[in-house]
This record gives C-alpha cells, sequence and structure tokens, in this order.
C-alpha cells in the first residue's frame, strides 16, 4: 500500500536519553494520522525507541544498516534476525554514506535486500547519484542499474515490501535542495521503472521518497509533486519541532 512516510534517519547522533526525548517529543506533538513516522536510530537505540512507539500510532523504528549474513564471525556487525527479534520492522540499506564511506556497491546491497526480507524486515532502499553524474546528465541511467540490481530480481510479494528512497548525494548536508521539478522526474521515472518490471498496480503501490535536505521550509513544495509520497530526513529530523514541521507537509 502506498503510503506517506516522514522518516528521520538519526544517523549517528544523539546519546540513548537524548534519543528517547526526542522521540516523545514528535510523539506529543501535533500530527496527521495518515502519515508514517519512522526514526531510523543508531543500533544502540533500537531496543529503547521500539519500547516507546511499540503502541503507537503509525510511528515505528528502522535500524541504519544490517549485515547480509544471517550470523557469524562478523565483528561489530548487526544481523537481520537481531532487528527483528526486537519487534523492529525497517532497516534502511543501501545509503549514500554506506555506499561512499564503507564501499558497499549494488551487489552488496542486493544481497543485504534480500536478507533483511527474509526475516521480515521492510527495506529502505536508497538510490542517488553524485553531482559529476548529475552534471553529465547520466543520472537516470545509474539510479536506473541501481534499482535493477538490487530489487528487479525479487518476487512481486516481496518487492511490494520496500520502501524507496531517492537521495541526490550532490544535495545531502549540502544545504542545496534538487527543485521540486528535478525530484519529480525521477520520482516519475522510478514508478514508471516499477511499471515496467511488475505493473501498474505494484507501481501505485510503492511509496517513493525524496532524500536530500529536506527541512520544514521546502517540504511541502517538495511533497506536493506527485510521485513524491515523503522524505527520508536526516538533520531536520534531530529536532523535534522541525520534523513535526515536515510531517504535517504530508
Amino acid at each position: 500500500m502506498r503510503r506517506k512516510i516522514a522518516a528521520g534517519n538519526w544517523k549517528m547522533n544523539t546519546q540513548i536519553q537524548n534519543g528517547l526525548d526526542l522521540a516523545q517529543a514528535v510523539l506529543e506533538g501535533e500530527r496527521p494520522n495518515h502519515v508514517h513516522i519512522i526514526f531510523g536510530v543508531p543500533a544502540t537505540h533500537l531496543a529503547h525507541v521500539q519500547a516507546v512507539v511499540r503502541n503507537a500510532n503509525q510511528v515505528f523504528c528502522a535500524a541504519q544498516n544490517c549485515h547480509q549474513a544471517e550470523s557469524g564471525a562478523y565483528t561489530g556487525e548487526i544481523a537481520a534476525s537481531m532487528i527483528a527479534a526486537i519487534g523492529v520492522q525497517y532497516v534502511i540499506l543501501g545509503h549514500s554514506e554506506r555506499r561512499d564511506y564503507f564501499g558497499e556497491n549494488d551487489q552488496l546491497i542486493a544481497k543485504k535486500v534480500k536478507t533483511a526480507l527474509a526475516n521480515g524486515l521492510h527495506p529502505i532502499y536508497c538510490c542517488g547519484e553524485k553531482l559529476p553524474v548529475r552534471e553529465a546528465g547520466t543520472h537516470i541511467a545509474l539510479v536506473s542499474e541501481q534499482i535493477e540490481e538490487a530489487l528487479f530480481s525479487l518476487s512481486e510479494d516481496d518487492f511490494r515490501k520496500v520502501i524507496i528512497a531517492y537521495e541526490p548525494v550532490w544535495a545531502i548536508g549540502t544545504g542545496v535542495t534538487a527543485s521540486p521539478e528535478q525530484a519529480q522526474e525521477m520520482h516519475y521515472t522510478i514508478r514508471q521503472m516499477i511499471t515496467g518490471a511488475y505493473g501498474q498496480s505494484v507501481a501505485n503501490d510503492t511509496s517513493i521518497l525524496y532524500g536530500g535536505s529536506v527541512k520544514g521550509a521546502n517540504a511541502a513544495e517538495l511533497f506536493a509533486q506527485p510521485d513524491v509520497d515523503g522524505g527520508l530526513v536526516g538533520g531536520a529530523a534531530l529536532n523535534a519541532s522541525e520534523f513535526l514541521t515536515i510531517i504535517n507537509a504530508l
């Protein structure tokens, strides 16, 4: 089912109590019932934040990564089964920072997606281009390749469990935001790709989020685009008031 979603990626920020206070402030704020809210929190916070949101209406918790193996000698990693065991339902995969800083490629991320799904998690799959690719005009080809590699070998049932987040990497943490028209162009293209692979019904049901310097000031015009179903929000999600403004823009 295609949902309006505000997902906050806290990245490597907050201590546990700060995170709990942040989540609680959002829960206590005025927000529309139709918006699906997801907190993407550090691994140390998962059980704590999950306990806070467990009984909240339309509010969920996400891990920021998982390993592609079910278990094993992978010091410092977290298994999809460990995430699922504490009731967390979502996991962010393929984020540009994981690709850039940790060398994750499309083939590895595809394995992570399948492992997450096998353990009952819903992947929030990130894709997007860097500035040179955008300037060269090959951004659509790159994003198409990322999506095909990671997602298009999935069954229809599994694909329906995936949320896609388009991240123009040149707009993350830079203060620069893709124009509403640029965001819509890519989101429309992604939805057309899904139509080609799985049919119109699946494409219409897939939530596609925009993730590139979303703020309270620009959220409404981005979310007004017909194929933009919400945002994967970075820094602005660390401020409850700002995140609530973004949520209410949906």
